[in-house]
């Protein structure tokens, strides 16, 4: 999971030079919803679903939306107007607003050791964040877009938790998938019909099938399968690991600039996961 998306900060640079924004949202959306529903009768063949006739279904729709849809779209948003560091230093609040949620409902306990691991990756992150060479092009806008995606992730990790135990991941992502795409569909087909597809290359067309399939389903499902047998901000605390795998992709892919402060950052950032996954 963390590999899929660390690459997928490189990957959906790749896109966004050629598709606009929001049609990577609804075509990305579409194309996992149209993985999601085979995979999804066929595990539940000849089983009876469990959402049917419940609450669940519309609690599972909403969760879906803030933790999939509106995530995903931020997320490309905020992407196409900032730089690959900069999305991936954001992404590391997750486990911060992760735990501060799931402390509110009384999923966990905020222990020393914990806000210690938090404070130590955190000052990884501002560490991060002055390295100016690796930052460049990063504007506000595009910076509060992805802190947008974190947010609707983290109520989306410490809300879902009770009902993955009730239902199965596969099946909150089908519904948010299947919901998602009905609600883009009309701005999707408006789009498409004012855009030349034609001349779209095969490597943009390559990278938006990864995010969809690779960084919208199966990393998804990982992240499910992990939800269900692990504590929301320990399965949320691997992204901190994001920034610097992310980094070393973009270092690879798209030439940037490694310095000393992003290496010193880093390793706070892994200092500050240790602590907490040992709290």
């Amino acid at each position: 999971m963390l590999l899929i998306w660390s690459l997928n900060f490189t990957i959906g640079k790749v896109a966004l030079r050629e598709f606009p924004a929001m049609l990577v949202v609804g075509l990305r959306t579409a194309i996992a919803a149209a993985c999601m529903l085979p995979i999804y009768y066929w595990q539940h063949r000849g089983k009876p679903e469990s959402w049917r006739n419940t609450n669940d279904f519309w609690w599972l729709l909403v969760l879906g939306i803030f933790g999939v849809v509106l995530n995903q779209m931020f997320y490309v948003l905020g992407l196409s107007l900032t730089s690959v560091v900069h999305a991936a230093i954001l992404t590391t609040l997750s486990p911060v607003l992760v735990l501060l949620f799931a402390a509110l409902l009384k999923q966990e306990d905020l222990t020393i050791l914990k806000v210690l691991g938090l404070t130590i990756a955190a000052s990884g992150v501002i560490a991060i964040q002055l390295s100016k060479d690796e930052a460049s092009g990063a504007t506000l806008l595009g910076d509060c877009f992805v802190f947008l995606s974190v947010f609707g992730f983290a109520i989306f990790t410490v809300k879902g938790k009770q009902f993955t135990q009730r239902h199965s991941g596969l099946t909150a992502m089908t519904i948010a998938y299947v919901g998602g795409a009905v609600a883009l569909a009309p701005i999707t087909i408006w789009m498409c019909s004012r855009f030349d597809l034609a001349k779209v290359t095969a490597a943009a067309w390559l990278s938006l099938i990864y995010m969809a399939v690779f960084a919208a389903v199966i990393a998804y499902l990982i992240y499910y399968f992990a939800l269900t047998y692990l504590p929301a901000s320990r399965v949320s605390a691997v992204s901190y690991l994001q920034p610097v795998v992310a980094t070393l992709f973009a270092v690879g892919f798209l030439g940037e600039r490694i310095s000393m402060v992003l290496i010193i950052g880093g390793i706070l950032v892994l200092t500050g996961v240790v602590i907490t996954e040992r709290a």
